[in-house]
């Protein structure tokens, strides 16, 4: 493990220099590691068809962050779905031509499969607008 912080810190300061808040880095990266086995067991089982050691390096490991966050990550600050989007932005930008369709099958499958959680946390666009239009009608009656 120590060996693995010396590589993020490298890492940190020759890709993100000016980045002041590097604990969310440490927290994916300890939080994979200490769940790899238990992350590594669901790809299997979402994707049968697709052996553990048959994936591409980068698809299996953005799948690994993509997952921890999606399962053991704050919901508050990443909702299940920008933790989908970000992997397949990730999956798209360093995997293979079909990498991020990949990462988005794999993820969705999974996010479907443990009840779409926060799904329901936001309103609908339009119920949004009118609740904000009601508020600003109320307030002009004031």
């Amino acid at each position: 493990m120590a060996e693995l912080a010396g590589i993020v810190e490298r890492n940190i300061k020759e890709f993100a220099s000016g980045l002041e808040e590097v604990g969310f880095i440490y927290q994916l990266v300890e939080g994979v590691t200490k769940h790899s086995s238990e992350l590594d067991k669901i790809i299997e089982k979402s994707a049968p068809q697709w052996p553990l050691d048959q994936i591409a390096i980068i698809d299996r490991n953005v799948l690994r962050l993509g997952l921890f966050e999606l399962l053991f990550g704050n919901r508050e600050e990443v909702p299940p779905k920008v933790a989908i989007n970000e992997a397949i932005e990730l999956a798209k930008s360093f995997g293979g031509d079909s990498s991020g369709k990949f990462v988005n099958g794999v993820l969705g499958t999974i996010y479907r499969e443990i009840g779409e959680p926060g799904k329901d946390d936001a309103p609908p666009a339009k119920e949004k607008k009118d609740k904000e239009e009601d508020n600003q009608d109320e307030n002009n009656q004031l």
